[in-house]
């Protein structure tokens, strides 16, 4: 299981949703006022359903289809915190109190690209088999 590359990518992946959000916060209000993603529920939510994605995909390594289908059903709800971090950005971009953005904001893009990386992975290996399954 571990020796398979795409597995590197879903435990970074992993880790990027689950363990890097409470290190790296969101934004700051007025320079002082640091926001963490557990401040809002949806965001907690959305992150810690990234996670348990990405390790029951890393579970999952004995079927290649299953995994990618998780994958990819990953890739969405990162793209939907992203675009809830963006229109949080826009929303709030025109209000009196400065704000400042942090790097947590950037961390559903460094999931989506851990897993794209462990998409072409599963991809050759399962191209791989089909083309063992071929010679026999």
């Amino acid at each position: 299981m571990i020796q398979r590359i795409q597995s590197i990518y879903l435990i970074l992946a992993a880790v990027c949703a689950g363990a890097l959000p409470f290190v790296f916060h969101l934004w700051k209000i007025n320079g002082t006022e640091v926001v963490y993603f557990m401040s809002n529920i949806l965001y907690t939510i959305l992150f810690g359903l990234s996670t348990s994605l990405s390790l029951l995909s890393l579970l999952s390594f004995k079927k290649r289809q299953q995994q990618f289908v998780m994958n990819r059903l990953n890739m969405i709800l990162n793209l939907i915190l992203l675009g809830l971090f963006v229109y949080r950005t826009l929303s709030v971009s025109g209000e009196t109190v400065v704000s400042e953005k942090g790097i947590g904001m950037f961390l559903p893009i460094l999931t989506i690209l851990l897993l794209v990386l462990a998409n072409r992975a599963i991809k050759k290996d399962e191209d791989l088999v089909k083309s063992v399954d071929r010679l026999r």
